[in-house]
């Protein structure tokens, strides 16, 4: 069995000292991460699981949003980084398409983490409505919901075709996050219609296969920070990569950077990596 570790010293405590920097912390095995968020202070952590998609966005009084739950058979590797970051309950979780989309791994975290609202598209909503008792919030385009105080989402597009779910922003104060999920001529057409030029960090679609992203969008959207997650059946594009590159993005993957964790006040942000190294068990 092929398990992946943080390599963290046992405590680590983040201050905040300059505007888009990025440190590399490379110790010994963790046992937890106090992230010290102060008012008018969130984290946004990219986690480095052997697959799949899954954010974690924390608030200063505790608060937990986790978009999507890693790959299938990541539900192990969620929980342990998961703890590391001292995540005990979740408010809500959001499930961005049918290919995040794990009911059996979805149902356990819901009674695990006493999550109280699922976020989804109106399709997935509708299947899930009879399978939790949780509060179930359809999104589409057009939607904007207060995750909590300071933090605002705003859904650009919701689409229910193949490659298509939900593409949406976060606000925090003057930081923008872009969370992008679909990958289709039709929503990159929807999306170069949208206001776009002030993104600060940019989730790629679809793992950066190959034409799941134009360089028109890549230079419409011209992120300061662009996030790759990791899949074992698919290869990013060397040409996206390269577009990314020349708007002056900088990309970080999960798979060469491990967990990747953006420390936002009210005017800086800071990027943390954690690279991970992974050990088989027999």
């Amino acid at each position: 069995m092929c398990m992946r570790k943080l390599l963290l010293v046992a405590a680590i405590f983040f201050q905040l000292t300059s505007i888009g920097s990025a440190s590399s912390l490379e110790y010994g095995n963790v046992e937890s991460v106090d992230l010290n968020l102060k008012d008018h202070e969130i984290a946004v952590t990219f986690l480095g699981l052997d697959d799949g998609d899954a954010t974690l966005i924390q608030g200063s009084t505790g608060e937990n949003i986790l978009v999507n739950t890693g790959g299938e058979e990541t539900s192990e590797e969620l929980r342990e980084v998961l703890g590391t970051y001292g995540v005990k309950e979740i408010s809500t979780i959001i499930i961005t398409d049918t290919q995040n989309l794990f009911v059996d791994e979805l149902t356990q975290i819901i009674s695990q983490y006493k999550v109280r609202q699922l976020i989804s598209t109106p399709e997935i909503a509708n299947e899930l409505s009879g399978i939790t008792e949780v509060e179930i919030v359809p999104w589409k385009e057009g939607t904007t919901q207060v995750l909590f105080p300071d933090l605002s989402a705003e859904v650009l597009f919701a689409g229910r075709e193949k490659n298509e779910g939900i593409d949406f922003t976060l606000q925090f104060f003057k930081h923008r996050l872009f969370l992008m999920t679909s990958s289709s001529q039709r929503v990159e057409e929807k999306l170069l219609t949208k206001n776009l030029d002030d993104v600060t960090i940019f989730k790629v679609p679809n793992w950066a296969k190959e034409d799941s992203l134009s360089e028109k969008l890549i230079q419409y959207v011209n992120p300061q920070i662009s996030i790759l997650f990791e899949s074992e059946e698919h290869q990013p594009d060397p040409d996206i990569i390269y577009d990314l590159q020349d708007t002056w993005s900088e990309v970080f993957f999960t798979k060469k950077h491990g967990t990747i964790t953006i420390k936002f006040t009210e005017n800086n942000y800071e990027v943390f990596t954690f690279p991970v190294e992974k050990e088989d068990y027999s």
